[in-house]
């Protein structure tokens, strides 16, 4: 049993190290940048505005607040090549449960999802919203993605694909209707804000193999705790009763 225990410590510190020290996974960082869109005004007014961005972007977050009072509803509509993007209420909420990452897939069942489509709307709440969407699903959200490869160029060169390929021109159009006509901008304030993101470093993941290893033997340790000690302390008190046992039947035949 000894030398078992022994075979698998070797053979597991082979394993982590191998494992931390020669890792096929890397860790790209993109800029995460957050953009305050520039709105201009579709007609002078009127509360119908439009921007367009040239970037890879994760999220867009777009408020509105001084709009009528009683039915005014928030549109915030894509217009370009893919252009679909993400949106539920629960966007953003930490309190809330939603599936957001699998636009293909339907739980609405089970689970609140997300609309993934190109025009996305919501009342507003004594004239006050926000509307929150995921526009890129593949770019990491905190600017921090991993991914597996053969070296560290072909990482590189793999991660400055992925996020080009999320570059995209949109046209985002945002405007506050009321019983389906557009309703007047005076007193009305918008913001609306994306996240972009651009490669800028890469690194290979890595991890402390010592550190690794002594977690490892511990996890061992515990496991051979709980198969052969704690087992073999059951027997051994099972065979101490049925002796003691015995001992007793035997001195009270004597007597």
């Amino acid at each position: 049993m000894i030398g078992t225990g022994l075979t698998l410590i070797v053979l597991l510190i082979y394993a982590v190290y191998s494992n931390t020290v020669e890792s096929e996974y890397y860790g790209y960082t993109t800029s995460n940048e957050t953009v305050v869109m520039e709105l201009n005004e579709e007609t002078e007014g009127v509360a119908s505005w439009y921007y367009t961005s040239e970037a890879a972007i994760t999220w867009i977050n777009v408020s509105v607040s001084g709009a009528p009072f009683d039915g005014s509803v928030l549109t915030v509509e894509a217009e370009g090549f893919q252009s679909n993007w993400s949106h539920s209420p629960s966007l953003g909420l930490t309190d809330s449960n939603y599936v957001c990452n699998e636009p293909q897939s339907d739980f609405s069942g089970l689970i609140e999802t997300c609309l993934y489509q190109r025009s996305h709307s919501i009342e507003l709440d004594d004239g006050q919203g926000i509307i929150r969407g995921r526009v890129s699903l593949e770019l990491p959200i905190q600017g921090k993605g991993y991914l597996e490869s053969d070296n560290m160029q072909s990482a590189k060169e793999e991660a400055m694909a992925m996020i080009s390929s999320q570059n995209k021109t949109i046209t985002w159009k945002i405007f506050v209707e009321k019983d389906g006509e557009l309703v007047s901008a005076e007193g009305i304030e918008v913001n609306a804000v994306i996240a972009i993101h651009e490669y800028q470093s890469i690194d290979q993941f890595s991890l402390d193999p010592v550190q690794e290893t002594v977690y490892s033997i511990a996890t061992l340790v515990g496991c051979f705790f709980l198969v052969l000690v704690i087992p073999l302390m059951i027997y051994f008190s099972a065979t101490y009763r049925e002796k003691r046992d015995e001992e007793i039947r035997l001195s009270v035949g004597e007597e």
